[in-house]
């Protein structure tokens, strides 16, 4: 059901060589970059009536309107089940707990007397944010997106989720988003919710229509469009990332428990076809174990044929075997995961070595789908690799850092020929001119 790679005995390549040895999906943005660019421009040409025909064509929905109306947002969370309804509740409550935190405050640094930086920080002014709705509906995305652009002090938030093709005829939740979406965006507050998916999402917030003002940033997971259409807009709208298929590595010793291992394993899985799912180890024995444990496992949930299975036996999928916690250390960085799980002795000091991951998480108690619901962290995160340069979406990613610059005119002089001698050495004599202009064209000595 998975299959195997074994990089035990000879020593571990370095850098792209190590990563070429590893396991991952295709997924080629560039490819889908040219279908998604006429999706893009029919929005910025025909607005609202693009969206209502992409709505049509994609999701086989007739929309009247594109904006979803309050109404439907509150009958939403009136209608919500009570213990879904608690349970998003909680998990906005430790969201917020862990990114409140995150907030950054203005600092001055007095660099000489009479001269100083300022740093303030200022969140984007309007954010567009996105929730999927294709295989599985994610109210959860809706709170990791909103609660840090809330506690970052965005002042205008929309979210967009693709339309529901009706169940039943007459079904009044055909055309909208699925209501859990809708209740979770009632119970943060935000009422500016639209039916809209995919790369007409991303569109309609970076060009905006008759209905929806464009926004500064856009963020939030979603399939291979939705990267394709944030790659498009790069430049002229803010991006969180090109989020790929989600992903798992978990690392090992014998020390794990397979049957964890098995089940985490899978629930990555169960996301998508291209989900990855790595386990890292260097027991042979466990991954033996783990590697019988799926079977029964795969068969007792669902979603088998269409995800599972595809993706445990995919090229993105396998058990890597190692020497030992020292090469897997290695192996990880190298694979940079969206989610690692460390599952070996002394856990928590295996973890502090790691230096790429979209999140950790330490031990047999701390799974990835704790994160992905009530852990407090955020499980918007970097994809394919990107980890070694990327982070995970926070209350930074709406922020703006500002340097605000005030000197005195003895602060200037006690620098100016410095300056002078900077700007004649990259060959910008203006640049030095506008100093010398103070001081009647003669540069102070300083210091």
């Amino acid at each position: 059901m998975i299959s195997r790679i074994d990089l035990r005995g000879d020593a571990l390549p370095e850098g792209p060589a190590l990563r070429d040895l590893l396991p991952r999906a295709d997924f080629d943005v560039s490819a889908a970059l040219e279908k998604v660019r006429p999706i893009c421009e029919a929005v910025h040409h025909r607005g609202d009536a693009a969206l209502i025909d992409f709505a049509e064509k994609f999701d086989g929905v007739t929309l009247e309107q594109v904006r979803v109306p309050a109404q439907a947002l509150e009958k939403a969370l009136a209608e919500l089940d009570p213990a879904v309804r608690a349970a998003l509740e909680e998990s906005i409550r430790r969201a917020r707990l862990v990114h409140r935190e995150q907030r950054r405050t203005t600092h001055t640094t007095q660099v000489v007397p009479g001269g100083s930086v300022t740093e303030k920080w200022v969140p984007v002014d309007r954010v567009g944010l996105y929730a999927p709705g294709g295989r599985s509906v994610y109210p959860s995305s809706v709170i990791m997106n909103v609660v840090p652009a809330q506690e970052a002090g965005v002042a205008s938030i929309a979210l967009a989720s693709p339309a529901q093709a009706p169940a039943f005829e007459n079904d009044p939740a055909g055309g909208l988003p699925h209501p859990t979406i809708l209740a979770a965006c009632a119970l943060l507050g935000v009422d500016e919710v639209y039916a809209a998916g995919g790369a007409t999402a991303v569109a309609m917030f970076a060009y905006g229509t008759e209905s929806c003002p464009p926004a500064d940033m856009v963020t939030g997971p979603g399939n291979i469009w939705v990267a394709a259409a944030k790659r498009y807009f790069t430049g002229k709208i803010g991006i969180d990332a090109e989020a790929g298929p989600t992903e798992i590595a978990v690392l090992a010793d014998a020390t794990a428990d397979p049957v964890h291992v098995a089940a985490d394993l899978i629930s990555q899985a169960e996301h998508d076809p291209l989900a990855a799912a790595v386990l890292v180890t260097d027991s042979v024995d466990l991954a033996d174990a783990v590697e019988k444990e799926l079977a029964p496992q795969v068969a007792a949930t669902k979603h088998i044929d269409d995800r599972i299975v595809p993706a445990l036996n995919g090229r993105q999928s396998a058990i890597v075997l190692v020497d030992g916690v020292e090469e897997g250390l290695r192996v990880v960085d190298a694979y940079g995961a969206e989610h690692l799980e460390i599952q070996t002795a002394d856990a928590a000091a295996v973890a502090d070595r790691v230096r790429n991951a979209g999140a950790i998480f330490i031990g047999p108690w701390a799974p990835v789908s704790l994160g992905d619901y009530a852990a407090g962290s955020n499980h918007v995160l970097p994809t394919g690799g990107c980890a070694c340069h990327s982070s995970g979406l926070s209350v930074q990613s709406f922020l703006r850092g500002i340097h605000i610059v005030d000197y005195t005119r003895d602060a200037l002089a006690d620098v100016a020929h410095h300056v002078v001698t900077l700007a004649e050495a990259e060959d910008l004599p203006a640049h030095g001119a506008a100093i010398k202009a103070r001081f009647g064209w003669k540069v102070p000595e300083g210091k």
